[in-house]
């Protein structure tokens, strides 16, 4: 009599037991979202390609990029986009200034996609830069120099390559640049001789893969170097968790590294929201303040945005 009177009670205490651990682990998953960061982001490497928006056709009209920007809490941007009709598009749309978002606007080297592959040594590309900056844009002068491609770094020896480095040194502008770990030291040693240091963004940080202590010596190496990270292989794991190597390095150098979405092709605008969701979950792995100088910080301070 005295273990059927016990049963109902262990059977209560099972079911309060498992109510606990599924409260636990509720509570767990909403405490993991509600660590995603939440401040404003800085997206340091955008397109606004002709077949995103022609300036009379096309998928992603200024009001429709722009309010993936705005919903996504993305404060400025760094665009830059073959041609640089894109570019210009945006700095001038009143829709810019009423999503409240800064464009920081670059000279993109290539008119077209031919000139990918020669922009290095083709001395019409360094006429139209010239041009450009002599114009300059509605949201003020252009700040920077990209994205640009060497599919050889032995291109960063290239004449016109040479002479734009050397432009961006004596214009104090920013480079963006989508090279290997090598060209990155030829790009420096060209402008080493003139004192001050070329102050380049490395896109995707090397995009095919260059080791994590390999960056880490560049990073030390080049004090003006800044890692920008999107499309980084081996910089998430599981769940889009940041790699231990990689938080590792972010934490050690919280003022080098900037984020961004690379919109080259018109899949990646309509993938912007989960872009945008996939850097706040892992910079909420990271200290507030690391998260904050990643996401924001480092971006605005480079081009002397201030605080949001």
């Amino acid at each position: 009599m005295a273990a059927c009177r016990l049963a109902p009670l262990e059977w209560l205490a099972s079911l309060t037991r498992c109510f606990c651990t599924a409260w636990l682990l509720a509570s767990c998953a909403v405490m993991a979202h509600a660590a995603d960061y939440s401040g404003p982001l800085f997206d340091a490497h955008l397109h606004y390609n002709d077949e995103a928006f022609d300036g009379k056709a096309g998928p992603h009209p200024p009001a429709d990029v722009l309010s993936r920007m705005q919903r996504n809490g993305v404060r400025a941007v760094v665009v830059n986009s073959r041609p640089n009709d894109g570019t210009l598009a945006l700095a001038s749309s009143p829709l810019t200034r009423q999503a409240g978002v800064t464009v920081v606007p670059f000279v993109r080297l290539y008119r077209n996609r031919a000139d990918y592959d020669s922009w290095f040594r083709d001395e019409s590309i360094y006429t139209m830069v010239m041009a450009e900056l002599a114009r300059g844009t509605a949201a003020g002068p252009y700040r920077g120099l990209g994205e640009f491609h060497l599919y050889d770094s032995a291109n960063a020896n290239g004449p016109v390559a040479k002479k734009l480095m050397a432009l961006a040194q004596e214009k104090d502008l920013v480079v963006l640049a989508h090279v290997d770990d090598k060209a990155i030291d030829l790009l420096m040693a060209n402008t080493a001789s003139k004192g001050q240091r070329l102050r380049l963004i490395w896109a995707h940080t090397g995009i095919g893969g260059v080791p994590v202590a390999r960056v880490e010596q560049l990073l030390t190496r080049y004090p003006l170097l800044m890692g920008e990270l999107s499309y980084r292989p081996g910089l998430t794991c599981d769940g889009g968790k940041l790699c231990p190597q990689w938080r590792e390095l972010l934490v050690k150098f919280p003022d080098r590294f900037l984020i961004g979405s690379d919109t080259w092709v018109n899949q990646r605008w309509s993938d912007y929201d989960g872009l945008m969701k996939g850097y706040r979950t892992w910079l909420g792995e990271l200290p507030l303040e690391t998260a904050r100088r990643i996401a924001w910080g480092n971006g605005a301070q480079l081009f002397g945005l201030g605080e949001k």
